[in-house]
């Protein structure tokens, strides 16, 4: 049908990369007015724009597995262009849909789809060979084989890391045998919480995996999954509770998610009855004067991911938008990951706020010059502060310090790796009484930069 795998993804196949949530999802032009898409996110925005601009109806949906970090679209394009869904058997979705097995084979019409079971990340992971006659194009690995590395196998407790990372294993292993020159087209990469290292390649071959990835190198299994697990950060506590709601199905969506208007008046009541206020304001904003009590959480490609980390799903939301500010984005944003308990947004802003007579509070704003002999608060990822960090600083991730309820030294300064998730960590430790908090505009580098200090690696 077509002359290469290189030649087919060029011309056939369309990444639709989250950048926010470092995952891609896949749309597959078969040729003849239908399409295949995989992985495919709650928020099909980008999807549907690039099927309009071929004039592509979704006719099939693939999940490669019960995804935690993202809500599956697979239901959403079966309800609204009838497409079928197909994922594996093992995974007992509460839904119409194609239950396939190892081997088991649909034909696209032209194209074959053979799925692949391909346990580790999850217990039900299929990867999905795409095959034009007899010949390999490609592999959809989902959270199986990714660029560099393997996906997470602790989603399910840590009780099963080791057996799933021994089933990731023997996973990888078969799909190396598939020729050098076969397309590796994962789910998770850069940016993704499930495990995926840094870089810039999203996609891949056989051959160079084969070639570079660390864990494929490994001389046996028991090195292998030394390394997987050693290798494990944490994840956002949301992942908990993704993978069932992708089992049974979820919500439909009927309209596009949106945030109503709400007077000041309004927020205060609903803030009153136990809704939570974030601003997506840019942390300058924030500092300058925000709602006490609102968490700061600016509005970025990062932006679900946080809400996912900091704040319950089960509470009502109210957001403070800035001037410019999409609150359609921002619904979206919180729709993907299953936060659809929106209130709205406050209309006006905080110019309203104000005009009301509500109460402002302000966090300071420092350079590292400012610093000074002011004890440091350094809420990155581990990874990140054993990297390198400020000598003498504390340390707590953002998600640990979001869920536990600690508090900080008054006076302290946080810091992240720009200001975003300092800003973040020092709204949920101001509303938790700390005082006379700041926030370090820029990181550790920038640290170094201004200082001509040294920074200290390890824990």
């Amino acid at each position: 049908m077509l002359e290469d795998a290189m030649g087919f993804a060029d011309e056939h196949l369309i990444p639709l990369v989250d950048e926010g949530l470092g995952n891609s999802a896949y749309l597959v032009d078969l040729g003849d007015g239908r399409a295949l898409a995989v992985d495919a996110s709650r928020d099909l925005r980008a999807l549907r724009e690039a099927a309009g601009r071929r004039g592509l109806t979704v006719a099939f949906a693939a999940d490669t597995h019960l995804h935690a970090d993202f809500l599956s679209g697979a239901l959403q394009l079966a309800h609204d262009d009838g497409a079928a869904v197909l994922a594996s058997t093992a995974g007992r979705r509460a839904f119409d849909h194609r239950g396939l097995g190892d081997g088991d084979e649909v034909d696209l019409g032209g194209l074959i789809l053979r799925a692949l079971a391909t346990p580790g990340h999850t217990d039900e992971h299929l990867s999905f060979l795409l095959l034009d006659g007899s010949r390999e194009l490609g592999v959809f690995t989902g959270g199986s084989l990714i660029v560099g590395s393997a996906a997470r196998t602790d989603l399910l407790g840590a009780d099963r890391a080791e057996g799933l990372a021994r089933a990731q294993y023997r996973s990888l292993r078969r799909l190396t045998a598939l020729p050098d020159a076969t397309a590796v087209w994962p789910t998770h990469g850069a940016g993704s919480f499930c495990s995926a290292p840094p870089g810039s390649e999203r996609t891949t071959t056989i051959g160079a995996q084969k070639a570079a990835n660390d864990l494929l190198a490994a001389p046996d299994e028991e090195a292998f999954v030394a390394r997987l697990l050693g290798s494990l950060g944490s994840y956002p506590a949301y992942f908990d509770r993704l993978g069932e709601i992708n089992r049974r199905g979820p919500a439909l969506l009927t309209a596009a998610p949106g945030l109503d208007l709400l007077t000041p008046a309004a927020v205060r009541g609903l803030l009153a009855d136990g809704a939570r206020l974030v601003d997506a304001r840019p942390i300058a904003e924030f500092a300058a004067g925000h709602v006490p009590g609102a968490v700061s959480n600016p509005l970025r490609p990062a932006f679900a991911t946080w809400i996912g980390w900091t704040l319950p799903a089960d509470a009502p939301l109210v957001f403070v938008l800035g001037p410019g500010q999409d609150g359609a984005e921002l619904a979206w944003q919180a729709a993907k990951i299953g936060y659809d308990r929106l209130a709205g947004q406050l209309a006006g802003g905080m110019d309203a706020w104000q005009a009301y007579g509500g109460p402002i509070e302000t966090i300071e704003l420092v350079t590292a010059q400012k610093i000074g002999t002011r004890p440091v608060l350094d809420v990155r990822q581990d990874a990140e502060f054993t990297a390198g960090h400020i000598p003498g600083a504390a340390h707590t991730e953002l998600g640990d310090l979001a869920t536990d309820g600690q508090s900080a030294a008054d006076g302290a300064v946080v810091m992240c790796g720009h200001g975003e998730r300092a800003m973040t960590a020092a709204s949920l430790l101001a509303a938790r009484g700390t005082r006379n908090l700041a926030v370090l505009v820029g990181g550790a580098d920038d640290w170094t930069k201004a200082t001509g200090g040294t920074l200290e690696d390890g824990s």
